[in-house]
């Protein structure tokens, strides 16, 4: 199943959501509740198999402050 992000229009809290299918109806905002969501065009990272990502600013290479 993709994982898909969202920005919802009333208080632009960014999210992300695991749907099961591509057609189905975006989710309601988790921070207001709000029903108006657009869908983000999410960018991914590619890496080579043997190689290890740089770390983010935290210090984790898994964490998500590395999306900038």
């Amino acid at each position: 199943m993709p994982i898909y992000e969202y920005r919802c229009a009333s208080c632009a809290e960014r999210f992300e959501m695991l749907m099961s299918r591509f057609d189905e109806p975006p989710p309601c905002c988790p921070k207001c509740g709000g029903a108006r969501v657009e869908k983000l065009h999410s960018a991914f990272a590619v890496t080579r198999p043997h190689e290890a990502a740089p770390p983010g600013p935290c210090g984790s290479p898994e964490c998500a402050c590395r999306r900038g």
